[in-house]
């Protein structure tokens, strides 16, 4: 993690009187904000509506909070009521020549990044990135695969219309100090928690009538082409993380057993160097995220591992979806 990330967490995350210095600029957010979310409020802005519901899920803090696991476990639960979902989203971190673009096995995480690359190879759905979701959704639409769309993040995209929403959120860092950008981690006010279908707490203690989830780790998988076994429970290994939050990985992997040599975090949705990898990751193991492995499976060495993990989540959550889903398709969308 860089040094200004760890000056901004220190802001954020730990008190620290410097933030109301920053105070004029996070109301000049505040107001920008308001003022886009009323303008499609009251209709003075037409939002895109999808001939099928849409579901959007988002945070409202920025950094990892856990939404992809999220988005894989909805694929699992949307097909398995015998739907057929696809999923569209902005694509941070990736670049293309021509939007929108469809998320094939050819795709490299660079030009689609590395969340929605990881989505299509886990879940085998379609996937579209844009960054206007409408046109993604009107692609994904127009191929006849899909009977659901489920955006990741957006949930202040208010151009794209929306059946339901679920907010994702960090257990344990929570929403930080409370405040909105810049002065805080917030993109949009707490109050906005209460317009929301489910609040889904990530690790840490859910409050009153949030949904917990829990991340469980999966077994080791080689990145590229792998020699050998994976690393057990006792080694020593190092591990990076280009993540949100890549101190919540580290402790997964102790937790785990591991003993980590190094632990290097990288900003989220970073560009990795090749060169820069292998140079520092050679001597021992490497342990990594999905999300990470999948910008690296064309350079791999052969002793570099990523731990999936699986989102748990209450029954009764996906019980609420599917029955709002139905209200949706029976003519009662708000």
């Amino acid at each position: 993690m860089s040094c200004l990330q760890s000056k901004i967490e220190a802001l954020w995350y730990r008190k620290n009187p410097l933030v109301w210095l920053l105070l004029p600029l996070s109301l000049l957010f505040w107001a920008v904000a308001t003022l886009r979310r009323t303008v499609y409020r009251l209709g003075l802005a037409q939002a895109y509506r999808a001939a099928v519901p849409v579901i959007v899920v988002g945070n409202l803090s920025v950094g990892g909070n856990g939404k992809t696991p999220v988005v894989i476990w909805l694929v699992e639960q949307l097909r398995a009521a015998g739907l057929r979902p696809g999923v569209v989203s902005r694509g941070y971190g990736g670049k293309s020549e021509r939007y929108p673009l469809p998320v094939s096995e050819h795709t490299q995480a660079a030009e689609c990044g590395d969340e929605p690359k990881l989505i299509a190879e886990r879940c085998q759905v379609p996937v579209v990135v844009a960054p206007k979701r409408a046109a993604a959704v009107e692609m994904l639409l127009h191929s006849g695969e899909v009977d659901v769309v489920i955006c990741d993040d957006g949930l202040q995209h208010y151009a794209l219309a929306r059946d339901i929403e679920l907010v994702v959120m960090d257990g344990a860092r929570r929403l930080g100090n409370g405040h909105l950008l810049p002065m805080g981690p917030l993109r949009e006010g707490r109050s906005r928690l209460q317009s929301v279908d489910a609040v889904i707490c990530n690790g840490g203690e859910p409050q009153p009538g949030e949904y917990a989830m829990h991340l469980a780790p999966a077994t080791l998988q080689p990145v590229g082409a792998a020699s050998g076994h994976p690393p057990i429970s006792g080694s020593d290994v190092d591990a990076l993380a280009g993540i949100g939050n890549p101190a919540r990985f580290f402790a997964t992997l102790q937790q785990q057993g591991f003993r980590l040599a190094s632990a290097v975090g990288y900003a989220d949705h970073q560009s990795f160097d090749e060169a820069e990898l292998k140079a520092r990751f050679c001597e021992r193991p490497l342990l990594m995220t999905e999300k990470d492995a999948v910008k690296c499976r064309h350079f791999a060495l052969a002793n570099w591992w990523y731990l999936p993990v699986n989102a748990e989540l209450p029954p009764t959550l996906a019980t609420l979806i599917i029955n709002k889903l139905k209200d949706a398709k029976n003519g009662t969308r708000s």
